[in-house]
């Protein structure tokens, strides 16, 4: 019952209110203007989200592959500064919160930046279990902003920071869940000499069978312990 009161009220939510995308990079605590720093996405008039964890969209989901990433500009910002991104409205779907890191070559505002194995996640806002209510809380939702720190250990160059929500309100069946990305382009200065990893693909990162992914968050398992997040362990630094 409650997972069909639950997917009765997501269904009368309109598109507009329920879906989001990440247009603005925080620098301290002063948010850009959009898309001045994040690769525009092609859900920035619909918010629309990406469902398939293969599609090479996946990855920033560009509005243009090839010319996005020349048409955005670099923040430049030091190891151990606080970073972050801001929505275009509150998060407002439950769901799993996180952020890697790729270094970019030949730079950050090139095309080939961040297609071979070279993503690790740096932060991530994880469902919390409350045994006592056998329930999932969502520490990301309703959230419009989020910052962290950038590990004072990572080793200085161009990036892309990545953010990443994955929904989970509709996760119970296979391509059910929802990723809202964005990508921003970093100028990294006064690095440390840190090796950041496990080092991951993306799309690669995910078969879309995790467990963090494809679940029932109104309908757990009896024997439900804790949310396992997918892909990699953070990299602290």
């Amino acid at each position: 019952m409650k997972a069909i009161v639950a997917a009765l009220a997501a269904a009368a939510i309109p598109l507009a209110a329920a879906h989001y995308t990440f247009p603005d990079f925080i620098i301290g605590s002063t948010a850009s203007a959009d898309w001045q720093y994040i690769r525009e996405t092609a859900n920035h008039y619909s918010n629309a989200p990406v469902t398939s964890v293969t599609d090479p969209e996946f990855r920033c989901y560009e509005l243009d592959l090839q010319n996005t990433a020349g048409q955005t500009s670099t923040a430049t910002v030091s190891a151990g500064s606080t970073i972050g991104f801001q929505a275009n409205g509150p998060i407002y779907h439950p769901g799993y919160l996180s952020v890697y890191l790729s270094q970019a070559s030949p730079a950050a505002n090139s095309p080939e930046a961040g297609t071979e194995q070279t993503w690790f996640k740096v932060y991530q806002q994880t469902p919390v279990f409350d045994a006592a209510t056998h329930q999932l809380n969502f520490p990301s939702e309703t959230q419009q902003s989020f910052t962290f720190t950038l590990p004072e250990s990572l080793p200085s160059g161009q990036y892309l920071a990545r953010v990443e929500q994955i929904a989970l309100h509709v996760a119970e069946t296979y391509g059910g869940a929802q990723f809202y990305i964005g990508c921003a382009q970093l100028n990294v200065e006064n690095g440390g000499s840190g090796n950041p990893g496990p080092l991951v693909s993306i799309p690669g990162v995910y078969t879309g069978y995790e467990p963090g992914i494809l679940l029932n968050i109104y309908d757990l398992p009896q024997n439900y312990t804790g949310y396992q997040a997918p892909g990699p362990a953070v990299w602290q630094g």
